[in-house]
């Protein structure tokens, strides 16, 4: 008896230089992302291991000239344990010392 299906299969005809070509593309950034996926997780790792940064110690109280308001903070270290610096609403900068002395007052003006 004689069955309509061949005992062996007939081989698959080559691909087309193109579709080989986008398949090689495909593969290639298909690693690229996966590759770029482990350094992201692998630095989110590293980074949220880390110790978190050591905040400098605040005086108990700063007082700021009469009618100033206060916009930002900062901290510099230096000489002397450091200073804080303190940018004012009326475009004022006032470096204090760590222990809450005021050092300085420096107006800004436009260049």
């Amino acid at each position: 008896m004689s069955d309509m299906t061949p005992s062996d299969p007939a081989p698959e005809p080559p691909l087309p230089p193109e579709i080989r070509f986008l398949k090689i593309l495909v593969t290639a950034l298909t690693v690229t992302m996966i590759l770029g996926l482990v350094a992201i997780v692998g630095l989110l790792v590293i980074r949220l291991r880390a110790a978190p940064p050591v905040l400098p110690e605040l005086p108990a109280a700063i007082t700021l000239p009469e009618g100033t308001r206060a916009v930002s903070l900062s901290f510099a270290e230096g000489a002397g344990g450091g200073r804080i610096v303190v940018l004012t609403a009326d475009d004022r900068v006032l470096v204090y010392t760590p222990a809450g002395a005021l050092l300085g007052d420096l107006p800004l003006t436009a260049p």
